[in-house]
């Protein structure tokens, strides 16, 4: 081929492609590579190169590593996320340079099986740091620009590994959603993004739940099937597992080519969480409302009701104890407390607000947020599936979500004094929750449930600006999810829409 057809393929595409002995896995990765080090500079979106041990691991013979030789990506180069997968030898920064040149002691159970589905792991992708912004813009390596209009953000917290997806470094990479961070960076790059239900999949040996069990683990993808076919190869509890999903019927993979049956699905244009709503995203929900109906499913205007205002609070307060935390494990790992410039200015504030919220008050927020399944639950007993916008607003503008002025001069401030006690008591959180849901009100509150959810590429603004559509699935049914997300597919194919110049 040359490779010149490389990215008119997904990841199974290629797989199919080596084990019919068209392709050999070094021509893949080779190709991965070359398209990597000629783009890359633009975007900033691959932030450790792993090209040596990837080109010797794609000369091993089919069989004779840790992945079967009928693997169902054997061969396919793959990126993984800077954040919570941790692979031996290598390092992981987690976008801080706190954490600057430390190397992980062993490979975690989702490296485990990414490498027994046959993926090639080329590189790691850059992320925000600890992944708490919806944009990927650390100080430590730079913000990710997005393919589509490189003035544009990414998304965040997966943003390197959407904005390497979409411009055809590799068809599959890594990511993590604990507020959204699948499917934010999905619909900013115009790509498939699942939030598997809480408990698919592995987040071991050193990590038991992440942010509450709000966190979870799986990939972007140009194709629905890559993501079902990566699903079936990563699923399952690991040895200490705290949540168990509900196991599958059949392959996930099986789930995308099935008719979904004539379906309930309702669909909302309001934000879940006070903001307001772009009309190009609007526009998304209504067309794509409109496409499920021709496809033959009942579709009826209804907002969920739950009690947005008091979640907005609590999952900002979940979110800077879960902080603090994290910033104590990562000076446990170097063996001495951050010094002023290794962690972001926001990053300290929060971690010292974090440290002041009384232990009460923690667990309550925590309560809190697990009764939203509750207050959900009659919604999703009249429903079987929720279509809401996945973002308010399209990409927005690299350093658009940057604090400024006072409150950036505050930030400064928290961040040198120990003063998180008194910007709690001076009612910090609540202001905190009132700026952050500017630009995703929508896919917070499903991580709170552990409910699946998905976003879908089905919108393009016309500057050409990708705008995704969320659709939410009960607990435990990604097979719905995926039935309706490949109907769509079928019906509205987006797979070879790729951004100029890539």
């Amino acid at each position: 081929m040359g490779f010149s057809e490389y990215a008119t393929y997904d990841a199974l595409g290629l797989a199919d492609l080596v084990a019919r002995g068209q392709v050999h896995p070094r021509e893949l990765v080779a190709e991965a590579i070359e398209r990597i080090e000629r783009d890359n500079p633009r975007l900033n979106a691959v932030i450790h190169r792993l090209y040596d041990a990837a080109r010797r691991s794609a000369e091993q013979p089919a069989g004779s590593g840790v992945a079967a030789a009928d693997a169902p990506f054997r061969g396919v180069p793959f990126l993984a996320k800077d954040l919570v997968s941790t692979w031996k030898g290598e390092p992981q920064a987690r976008g801080t340079r706190l954490l600057a040149g430390w190397v992980a002691p062993h490979d975690s159970e989702l490296a485990t099986r990414y490498r027994k589905a046959g993926l090639i792991v080329v590189g790691k992708t850059n992320t925000p740091e600890l992944g708490l912004l919806p944009v990927t813009e650390p100080l430590a390596y730079g913000p990710t620009r997005n393919p589509w209009n490189l003035a544009r953000t990414s998304g965040g917290s997966s943003g390197g590994a959407a904005a390497a997806v979409a411009a055809g470094f590799v068809p599959v990479a890594g990511g993590g959603d604990g507020g959204g961070s699948i499917r934010i960076p999905a619909s900013c790059c115009g790509l498939f993004g699942l939030k598997p239900t809480r408990g698919r999949t592995p987040l071991g040996p050193d990590v038991g739940e992440a942010w509450q069990g709000c966190a979870i683990e799986h990939v972007l993808t140009r194709t629905v099937r890559d993501s079902a076919a990566m699903l079936d190869a990563i699923h399952g509890d690991d040895p200490g597992a705290p949540y168990l999903a509900p196991p599958r019927a059949r392959p996930f993979l099986a789930e995308v080519s099935a008719a979904p049956g004539r379906l309930r699905i309702a669909y909302t244009t309001r934000a879940l969480i006070k903001a307001d709503v772009h009309p190009e995203c609007v526009r998304a929900v209504e067309d794509a409302a409109a496409l499920l109906r021709e496809l033959g499913h009942q579709v009826v205007e209804e907002h969920p009701v739950f009690d947005a205002e008091a979640f907005a609070i609590d999952f900002v307060l979940m979110l800077v104890g879960e902080t603090a935390a994290d910033v104590a494990e990562a000076e446990a790992l170097i063996g001495r407390p951050a010094r002023i410039g290794e962690l972001e200015k926001e990053t300290m504030a929060l971690a010292r607000l974090g440290a002041a919220v009384p232990a009460r008050d923690f667990a309550l927020a925590s309560r809190r947020l697990r009764r939203t399944s509750r207050q959900l639950a009659g919604f999703f007993a009249r429903h079987d599936l929720l279509l809401t916008p996945t973002l308010a607003q399209p990409p927005v503008a690299i350093g658009a979500l940057a604090s400024k002025g006072a409150e950036a001069a505050l930030l400064e401030v928290a961040q040198r004094l120990p003063i998180g006690a008194l910007l709690y008591k001076l009612g910090a959180l609540h202001r905190i929750a009132a700026n952050a849901w500017g630009f995703a009100p929508f896919t917070a509150p499903f991580n709170a449930t552990g409910q699946p959810a998905c976003s879908l590429p089905l919108h393009w603004t016309a500057d050409g600006l990708p705008v995704g559509v969320q659709l939410v699935g009960q607990f435990g049914d990604e097979a719905t999810l995926l039935r309706v997300a490949g109907q769509v597919e079928r019906a509205q194919p987006w797979k070879d829409r790729r951004p100029p110049g890539f």
